[in-house]
C-alpha cells in the first residue's frame, strides 16, 4: 500500500519484471477511416456487453485478438471485453454471468450459446504475488487503468482496444503499425515475459503461423532457451493451448514452426511423434490439413478425432508389439490404448471424455474388417460410428489399407437394404494391414497297405 501510494506521488512504476511502464501513456487514437474496420463484423452480442457496461458508466472495449482480427479483415471466432468495472459489478449486470479463474479472475457472460469473456483492467505486476520456483506467477488479480492493462498484455497487435460506440481503436503500444508490418512483437522484455508465462512461447508461434507474420529477432531471440519452462506450465493450460494450435486452421504451419523455434522437443511427447514418426507422416500430414479445411469452411473439429489421428501410429506400432508377443488383436489394441494414452496424459491433460472417444475411434478400426452376418449392421448403431468411419477413411486414403475397404463401407452405409444385404453377400477381399495367408486344403493320405503277417 505505501509503495503504491510512493509511486503515485512519484509518479514511477517498477519496471523491472515485465517492462513496465513508469508514466501514463496516452495512446494513439484511430478513427473509423484510419483503422478501416467493418462494423458487420462486431459480434452483436459483444456491443451489447460494451454498450451495457458504458450506459452504467464503466468504460468497455473490444481487445485482444478480436481486434487483431477485425483490422486485418478476419472475423473474429471469439470477442473478448475490457473494462474498468470489478468482476462483481459485470457479474451484477448480466443474468448469466459467472466469476471463474485463479490466476486471474474473469467474468464468463452468456447468451445462449455464445461465451464472452470480460476482464478488468489490469494493473502492475504485484511483486510479492505468487511464483513457482522457475519465476511463472501462480496468481495475480490486482487491478488498475487501461494504460497499464495494455503494458501487460502480451504482443503489440493483442493489445488495442476498440470502442464499437465510437468506433474508434485505442492503441499503446504501435500494434498497427506492427500489423502493418505483420511483425509479432512482445511488449515488455521478453525473458521476463516468458519467464512470468512460458505459454506465451506457444502463443507466438501459432499467432506468427495463424498470421503470416514474422517474430520480431528480440522476441525470437530467447524462445531456444527458454523452451524446457513449458514443463512447469500445468499440463491443462498446455492442453488448452495445443488444442487452439491444432484448430487454428493452420495446424501444419505451426507444427513446422515449433521446430523451427526449437519447441518441438521435450514440449510433449505428442509432438515428437507427429514430426519424428515416419510411418504416420502422410497420415499426420491428411488429418491435419482436413481439420484445417473444416476449420477455414467454419464447420466443426472433433478434439477426439484429432488427437486420435495424431497418436494413430504410435498405437499402431504398439498393438503390433503385443500382438508379436501372443496377445489377441482385439485386447493387443486396448493395452496399446492404455500405454499411449497413459504416456500422453503425463505431459498432456486430455480430458478423459475426449479420451473416451479416442478409445471408440481406435476400437472400431479392426471391426471394420468383419463384413459378414450382423457384424455391419451392429456397426450401423455405434454412437460414434461417423468418427470411426471418418477414420478408416483418413487410412484408406494415406495408402495404410486398401481403398477397397473404405468404398465397401462407403457404400454399405449410403445403401438400401437390398443394397446392403447385397454387399453383406458379396465377397470383398481382405483390405486389413496385413493380408491373410490362405489357408492350405489338407492333403488326402494314401491308405496304408495292410501288413503281410500279423503277430
Amino acid at each position: 500500500m505505501i509503495k503504491k501510494l510512493i509511486r503515485k506521488i512519484l509518479g514511477v512504476k517498477n519496471t523491472a519484471a515485465s517492462g513496465k511502464s513508469g508514466k501514463s501513456v496516452a495512446p494513439t487514437v484511430l478513427q473509423a477511416k484510419e483503422h478501416g474496420i467493418n462494423p458487420q463484423l462486431v459480434s452483436a452480442n459483444a456491443i451489447r456487453v460494451t454498450q451495457t457496461l458504458q450506459d452504467n458508466g464503466y468504460q468497455a472495449f473490444i481487445v485482444g485478438g478480436a481486434v487483431r482480427d477485425l483490422l486485418t479483415g478476419v472475423k473474429p471466432k471469439d470477442f473478448d471485453i475490457a473494462t474498468n468495472a470489478t468482476p462483481e459489478q459485470v457479474k451484477r449486470l448480466f443474468r448469466r454471468a459467472f466469476i471463474i479463474g485463479r490466476r486471474f479472475q474473469i467474468v464468463h457472460v452468456m447468451f445462449g450459446q455464445d461465451l464472452l469473456e470480460v476482464t478488468t483492467f489490469r494493473g502492475p505486476s504485484n511483486d510479492e504475488a505468487p511464483k513457482d520456483e522457475h519465476g511463472r506467477v501462480l496468481r495475480d488479480n490486482t487491478f488498475g487503468e487501461q494504460h497499464e492493462d495494455a503494458v501487460r498484455r502480451d504482443f503489440t497487435v493483442n493489445a488495442m482496444y476498440y470502442d464499437p460506440a465510437s468506433q474508434t481503436v485505442l492503441d499503446y503500444h504501435g500494434g498497427m503499425q506492427d500489423i502493418r508490418k505483420k511483425i509479432l512483437r512482445i511488449i515488455g522484455v521478453p525473458e521476463a515475459r516468458y519467464r512470468e508465462d512460458p505459454v506465451r512461447m506457444l502463443r507466438v508461434v501459432r499467432f506468427a503461423a495463424k498470421l503470416g507474420f514474422k517474430i520480431d529477432a528480440a522476441t525470437r531471440a530467447p524462445i531456444a532457451v527458454m523452451a524446457p519452462l513449458i514443463n512447469n506450465v500445468p499440463a491443462a493450460r498446455v492442453f488448452d493451448e495445443m488444442l487452439k494450435l491444432l484448430t487454428s486452421g493452420h495446424a501444419m504451419a505451426c507444427l513446422q514452426q515449433l521446430r523451427s523455434e526449437g519447441l518441438h522437443h521435450g514440449l510433449m511427447p505428442l509432438l515428437d511423434v507427429v514430426l519424428e514418426q515416419p510411418l504416420g507422416e502422410k497420415f499426420v500430414a491428411l488429418a491435419l490439413s482436413n481439420t484445417d479445411e473444416r476449420v477455414q469452411q467454419g464447420k466443426p473439429v472433433s478434439p477426439s478425432f484429432l488427437f486420435a489421428s495424431l497418436l494413430w501410429h504410435q498405437v499402431l506400432e504398439k498393438w503390433e508389439a503385443y500382438k508379436a508377443t501372443g496377445e489377441f488383436p482385439i485386447p493387443a489394441l486396448h493395452l496399446a490404448a492404455d500405454d499411449v494414452l497413459m504416456r500422453q496424459t503425463d505431459a498432456l491433460a486430455i480430458q478423459r471424455k475426449i479420451a473416451s472417444d479416442m478409445r471408440d475411434i481406435w476400437a472400431m478400426q479392426p471391426r471394420f474388417e468383419k463384413r459378414a452376418g450382423k457384424t455391419p449392421y451392429k456397426m450401423l448403431e455405434h454412437q460414434r460410428l461417423r468418427a470411426g468411419y471418418d477414420f478408416l477413411l483418413l487410412r484408406c486414403a494415406s495408402g495404410e489399407i486398401d481403398a477397397e475397404l473404405g468404398d465397401w463401407w462407403t457404400a454399405f452405409i449410403n445403401g438400401d437394404a437390398a443394397q446392403r444385404e447385397q454387399l453383406i453377400n458379396s465377397k470383398p477381399k481382405h483390405s486389413g494391414a496385413a493380408p491373410i495367408a490362405k489357408k492350405r486344403k489338407p492333403r488326402r493320405r494314401a491308405p496304408r497297405k495292410a501288413a503281410a503277417t500279423q503277430e
